[in-house]
Parts: structure tokens; sequence; C-alpha cells
């Protein structure tokens, strides 16, 4: 369904780590493919292929079309991330993408766009109001 869209980057011109991920829409990962992630994305990309491997991706999506990722971290807890604008819950996005703006992401976005790319996210459709109770929730725990 939805998993298949190539990673979005609305409004800027690509930069290189974004043109690592669109051309990969339509291939597969082969080693060199994944050598090429590492050496673009560090040790997130390992860390986000684990991610990937082990289906920790979910879109969640409702009637009125709006659509958010979970993911659950390897710590356990689950984080929401809005590919649509290139944002995650997760301290390290705050930190080193937002803060500091040493990283292009965090680990858990580059598993929702590889999940895109590898078509392997989980799938949930909520009501709109389960979506805002879900979105709520993950407010609160972040305060």
């Amino acid at each position: 369904m939805l998993c298949d869209q190539a990673p979005a980057f609305p409004g800027r011109k690509r930069t290189g780590p974004e043109r690592v991920l669109v051309e990969l829409r339509h291939r597969h990962l082969n080693d060199h493919r994944i050598h090429r992630l590492k050496f673009v994305f560090g040790s997130s990309a390992v860390q986000a292929l684990d991610l990937v491997d082990r289906r920790s991706v979910t879109l969640i999506s409702s009637p009125s079309g709006r659509r958010v990722y979970q993911v659950l971290g390897s710590s356990g807890r689950t984080y929401t991330c809005l590919a649509s604008c290139h944002y995650c819950s997760c301290p390290a996005f705050a930190f080193s993408v937002l803060r500091k703006g040493d990283s292009l992401l965090c680990k858990h976005l580059l598993a929702v766009y590889l999940s895109q790319i590898t078509r392997t996210c989980q799938q949930l459709s909520v009501s709109d109001k389960q979506l805002t109770d879900i979105l709520s929730v993950e407010k609160t725990q972040e305060a």
C-alpha cells in the first residue's frame, strides 16, 4: 500500500545522503548498496537495517489520510516518525539532527525510509480518534 513510496524530502534540493536513499527505491539491498549506506550514514545504517530486519517499523494510517510511523527502538521504547516532514521523536534526532546538525537523520527515521524502500513495514489502520490518541500518548511521554 503506502510503504512502497520513496522517501520524500519536500521543498529543497536533495543532498548526497538523500540521493542515496532515493536511488535505492527500486533496487534490492545487495552488499555493495549496504556498504554505501554504511559509508554515508555510518553506524546508524547498521542499526537501522537491524530495526528493518526485526520488522520494527509500523505505518499507522487513518481514514482522513494522516500517516505516522512508529519504530520500536532497540531499547524497547517506541518512537514516532513523520516521514512527510522528516521528524522523529527520539532524543538522538533532537540532539544530533536538530540541535547540533551533525547528522541528517537518526536510526529510526533511516529505518522508516529503508522499510519504505524494501516494502517491509508493518501496516495498521486506525480511526482518526485512535491516531489522535496515539499521538497524544507520545506527546505525554516526551514531557
